[in-house]
């Protein structure tokens, strides 16, 4: 079969371990399933792999891919694929298993023809979304959920700034924070950016760091390094960050005392339950809300997909067709 896989790793220069190849189809031990993938959307944990981070050498080739769309061959059902795998026998959050892994982790991933996962980690497809918008969910959109609904418990009315408003996970958050009736400003580097973010539903949005209009209930942070300090000084009191990345770097100074004298409340957030996609899904259908799609592009042109996101060239999700 076709797959877009990591053949070695390189942290200076990622995409010279990308390999457009064949690979053997998998076949799904008991307990799991094999899905014909239509879709699937590249995440930046897709790099991060290519640079060698969570991977060893001696697991390549790895097939990339978090998260996919496509038909369930066991049951011929349109399907999401749910991509935190869970050892066998964990109950709870999905995501605080301590041997949970992601797909292309210690499974292979979902950028190919076909791809295996447990049974339990496929949930029906809503008949309203393309393959390609429903390829975004299971990572960037519902890490985008938990960040706002689980983990900040941001509540209509209440104000949030969304640092880096291009990424897949920025743009989502944007999009259902303003459906769920919270005022919402955003920071990008360009004025095109900006103005993007104002399209996808932010009451307005400003240059990196700049000063608000008003300091907020919460920050959603993916960018790290570059947009720390800004993030902290936007808070109000008793405020909370949750972040989920560190696109530009993960140590910055923590800014302790502001931390401390402001009792700012600092909370990770990675993925999200099966629960909660099935939450996001309902809301999506409820809203009307669909992921954006900056482009679609054959399978074939993976490395222009990844290059793109690397490089922040792209407002939204980068979808690949199978």
């Amino acid at each position: 079969m076709r797959a877009v896989y990591a053949e070695s790793i390189n942290p200076e220069d990622p995409l010279t371990g990308l390999v457009v190849g064949e690979r053997p189809e998998p076949t799904p031990d008991d307990g799991w399933t094999r899905v014909a993938v239509k879709a699937a959307s590249l995440n930046h944990h897709d790099l991060w792999t290519l640079r060698g981070v969570g991977i060893k050498k001696d697991q390549l080739p790895m097939i990339l891919g978090c998260d996919a769309a496509g038909i369930d061959e066991s049951t011929g059902d349109e399907v999401v694929v749910h991509s935190v795998i869970n050892v066998d026998g964990w109950r709870g959050d999905d995501t605080l298993d301590p041997g949970r892994t992601l797909l292309s982790e210690k499974h292979q991933g979902s950028l190919a023809e076909y791809v295996v996962v447990p049974r339990r980690n496929v949930v029906p497809k809503p008949s309203e979304l393309s393959w390609g918008e429903a390829a975004c969910l299971s990572t960037a959109w519902l890490t985008a959920y938990r960040m706002l609904f689980t983990q900040a418990r941001v509540q209509p009315g209440q104000t949030v700034l969304v640092q880096g408003a291009s990424g897949g996970v920025a743009t989502a958050c944007i999009s259902m924070a303003r459906a769920a009736g919270l005022r919402v400003y955003a920071t990008a580097r360009t004025e095109d950016k900006q103005a993007r973010a104002r399209e996808l539903g932010a009451h307005d949005a400003f240059a990196s760091g700049a000063r608000l209009p008003e300091r907020v209930d919460a920050v959603m942070e993916t960018v790290g390094e570059a947009t720390w300090s800004h993030s902290l000084k936007s808070l109000k009191p008793g405020g909370v960050i949750v972040v989920s990345g560190a696109t530009s770097g993960a140590a910055p100074s923590a800014e302790l005392n502001r931390v401390f004298f402001l009792q700012l409340r600092v909370l990770g957030s990675t993925m999200g339950t099966k629960a909660e996609l099935g939450d996001l899904i309902s809301f999506l259908q409820v809203t009307g809300l669909r992921p954006l799609i900056d482009r679609e592009l054959p399978m074939e042109k993976a490395a222009d997909g990844l290059a793109a996101m690397a490089s922040g060239d792209l407002v939204g999700k980068i979808v690949l067709t199978v």
